[in-house]
């Protein structure tokens, strides 16, 4: 391409040109933007795209996940037809082996919900396995799980005819190319930079695989990915093995097998990984191998050909080494950019870059050109990211256990054991004294549960009732009864300021801000199609302040959100206050007199009602009380200067001891709000439910000056008729059960949804979640009533209430007393 021809504008520029970056460019000229430009540093396909093994299995984790390899185990069995070029798609199916029971009940647990998104699977036994790959040794299996419409594919294949049929439809590709520099008009992406020349555009998407953190931070984004040292061998070919051989994937011993062009190819998920390009990644790297590590991988290669006995008769013909890039949470980097405009990122797919790379194109083009995404992806949106986690030690640290989590159990609460201890509460010493069993997110180490003394506070974990199950009913009972202290430093807490904060969060929430100094408002964001953005508490602390609290793992999300709300000329400022402030959340019907034993306050009904804040003095040390629940019962939230929590926490203790003050934890969070059927952001509603789908209608003030974001989709909604789909409160008639999220819901025998979330209710005595109830003709209070209800487990269903409102204490009588 000569200089003349080299382009100087385009609407959408695409930094990348592995599979995901020809995805995107694919389909966003699919959707009719004719005036795209993907820029590649090297060659299509080359970094980590065209060594992969192409495989194409459809039980995933989520909802969005499970949708995105669908969508793509379409597309490539389409592609040849379109494009002319082959994807070297075949439909062989795969097997995933259990080696155990543990294993068979997760692989249980999983098949039934992905029939719920119509993954057909069916339970085989060993000797069937037999039968689908005969060289298979199957001893040592309880069982097998076949999924007859998974497929594989030629990934170097895949995206050349992406980028064939991105290049038929107007794309512009161009290879050689290396993008060095975002350009940015303030917080407006508005082109690239690259070594021919600049490029303006309307829209930058960043698709640079592996070198997604370097990209990243040059742009201005928290990117964190890490490649690692990536393995699989090639036998010498093999009498009887062909094409239609179902994928065998093997987590007991950490490997996967196919077929390749006569031979088998063995892949490797070695539960200990090794980094690779620490110090970053060589700048001719292109279509590189990386030198195996024949010692380290010896016992990996015995364990994984045990699967494959006739491999050690077999010549191994090839040893591949590559890299792979995974993130510290072995989720995806997807979405628009925090605090940034006009500037998409779609990178860190943890080896599923082609199994996910047909669908991930399709949602980020949607999400470009709508300006909303188009599914709940949450679990992969980057904004979840904190700037904690894209720490260049921690991102290597993890990376040892990222790669090869896919292959480990999915225990119910597992909790990550590397690149540990990010973030400490000042009180964090407090509590491991107290016996604390401490779980990490967003960063923040956070008490999960107490230990009884002489108990160790370890997880052991199970799919039923895991060890810490006596002291959760504890913790709960005590909320219920007496009163309980919960460590909740880790909150984020944001103070927006300025003349028009005012106007700027009304225009964000849908409940009306502009109240009285000293007033707590519960409220959402939501987006133009209603969906729920965030869910949290706004106090006023003066005509020109606000306090804002969320969940810690929002905390990136929801002050970008906010951030990105202030229209240009308005006097609004957002500053991040989480570590300057302590919290300690004291609930329970006792926790009135605790603290008026502690404090000169007057904490009764009259003088300090629910939803109000006040300061208060807790002996020589000041804190903002804030009475509101998330627990269901009677309560205030301390928030301490962080230099007096100490003190404060010392005094608290000492009191509770004659008020039956018990250490709760964050499981303990859970069940109690489950139990009153509190919603949580992100797990029982997001930015593809409605504010009156997740029954939070309440807090909409439908008539103020201005009206909210999403408030037409709403009204639009709210006038239709009943709604379609309904957030519905269960609890299981047998008390033994365990439940934890993702059960199919259904009534008088048909699937009708799935939970979202499920803690024990200890007060009602059982299991209890939330779920969507779907119905074309309403989800009506008489159509919840009139049904039957069962969730499904495994191959199990337990019968369950179903109810629309609160099960514990529905008039929240308790909360106001």
């Amino acid at each position: 391409m000569t200089e003349n021809d080299f382009p100087k504008h385009a609407r959408a520029v695409v930094v990348g040109g592995g599979v995901i970056g020809c995805s995107t460019a694919y389909h966003l000229a699919k959707l009719g933007w004719d005036d795209v430009v993907l820029l590649e540093r090297k060659q299509i396909s080359c970094g980590t795209t065209w060594h992969a093994a192409g495989l194409i299995t459809t039980l995933r984790d989520t909802e969005a996940q499970t949708r995105m390899a669908q969508y793509s185990l379409q597309l490539y069995s389409d592609l040849e037809a379109e494009t002319g070029q082959s994807t070297g798609f075949i439909n062989c199916g795969s097997v995933q082996l259990a080696m155990d029971a543990d294993k068979a009940e997760e692989m249980r647990r999983g098949c039934a919900m992905a029939r719920t998104f119509g993954v057909e699977n069916r339970e085989v036994t060993p000797a069937e396995i037999k039968e689908l790959f005969p060289h298979a040794n199957v001893d040592d299996l309880v069982a097998g799980f076949y999924f007859p419409d998974d497929g594989r594919v030629n990934p170097a294949d895949v995206a050349q005819a992406l980028a064939k049929g991105a290049r038929q439809r107007g794309v512009t590709i161009i290879e050689n190319c290396k993008v060095t520099d975002v350009m940015f008009d303030g917080e407006r992406a508005v082109g690239v930079q690259t070594e021919q020349g600049d490029i303006t555009a309307e829209v930058v998407v960043l698709c640079p695989g592996m070198w997604g953190r370097e990209v990243g931070l040059r742009a201005g984004v928290d990117l964190p990915l890490q490649a690692a040292e990536h393995y699989y061998l090639i036998s010498e070919p093999i009498e009887g093995i062909h094409n239609k051989l179902p994928i065998l994937r093997d987590p007991g011993r950490a490997v996967y097998a196919r077929e390749e062009v006569g031979k088998i190819l063995l892949g490797f998920f070695e539960p200990v990984a090794a980094p690779w390009g620490v110090d970053g990644i060589p700048e001719n790297f292109c279509f590189d191998e990386i030198q195996p590590d024949w010692e380290r991988m010896e016992s990996h290669l015995h364990t994984g050909m045990e699967r494959l006995p006739i491999l050690f008769d077999t010549g191994i013909r090839q040893f591949f080494c590559g890299p792979e890039s995974f993130t510290p949470d072995h989720n995806y980097l997807m979405g628009r950019a925090p605090f940034k405009q006009n500037l998409f990122v779609a990178c860190g797919f943890n080896s599923l870059g082609i199994l996910s790379g047909g669908g991930a194109g399709n949602v980020m083009a949607q999400w470009i050109n709508d300006g909303v995404q188009p599914m709940d992806i949450w679990d992969v949106d980057v904004r979840r990211i904190q700037p904690c986690q894209n720490n260049k030690s921690f991102v290597v640290d993890r990376i040892y256990e990222s790669l090869g989590i896919a292959y480990q159990m999915h225990w119910p609460n597992r909790q990550w054991e590397t690149a540990r201890n990010v973030k400490q509460s000042i009180l964090h010493d407090r509590l491991a004294a107290a016996g604390a069993c401490f779980g990490e997110s967003a960063g923040w180490e956070r008490p999960n549960w107490y230990a009884r003394a002489g108990q160790e506070a370890t997880y052991e974990y199970d799919f039923g009732r895991q060890n810490w199950f006596d002291n959760n009913r504890e913790e709960h009972i005590a909320v219920r009864e007496a009163v309980g202290v919960f460590e909740q430093s880790s909150f984020a807490k944001l103070l927006v300021q300025g003349r028009d904060a005012c106007a700027v969060l009304n225009r964000i929430s849908t409940a009306d801000v502009d109240v009285a100094v000293g007033k707590v408002v519960y409220t959402q964001f939501l987006n133009v199609r209603g969906g729920v953005e965030a869910d949290l508490t706004i106090t006023r602390l003066a005509a020109d302040t606000y306090f804002v609290v969320t969940a810690a793992f929002t905390q990136t999300h929801v002050h970008a959100w906010i951030h990105e709300n202030i229209p240009a000329g308005s006097f609004c400022l957002v500053t991040d206050v989480t570590g300057a402030y302590a919290m300690l959340s004291v609930q329970g019907p006792n926790s009135r007199a605790l603290l008026s034993s502690i404090s000169s306050g007057d904490f009764s009904n009259a003088q300090f009602p629910f939803g109000s804040m006040q300061q208060v003095e807790i002996g020589y040390q000041n804190a903002m009380a804030i009475r509101i629940s998330y627990t269901g019962e009677l309560g205030w939230e301390l928030y301490i200067p962080t230099e007096m929590a100490l003190p404060v926490y010392d005094q608290l203790i000492a009191a509770g001891v004659d008020h039956g003050l018990k250490h709760c934890g964050y499981h303990t969070l859970n069940t109690l709000r489950i139990e009153k059927a509190y919603r949580e952001w992100a797990h029982d509603m997001g930015p593809l439910e409605t504010l009156l789908e997740a029954g939070l209608g309440f807090t909409a003030a439908w008539d103020k000056s201005g009206g909210f974001l999403g408030r037409e989709a709403l009204v639009q909604q709210r006038d239709a008729g009943a709604l379609k789909r309904r957030l519905v409160q269960f609890v299981l008639d047998d008390p033994e059960p365990m439940l934890t999220h993702n059960e199919p819901i259904l009534r008088d025998g048909e699937r009708v949804g799935y939970t979202m979330s499920a803690g024990y209710a200890h007060t009602l005595g059982g299991c209890a979640a939330m779920g969507y109830v779907n119905n074309d003709d309403g989800v009506t209070p008489e159509y919840v009533a009139g049904g039957s209800y069962t969730i499904e487990q495994a191959d199990r269903t337990y019968t369950a209430r179903a109810s629309l409102k609160p099960m514990y204490d529905p008039k929240s009588v308790r909360t106001r007393s």
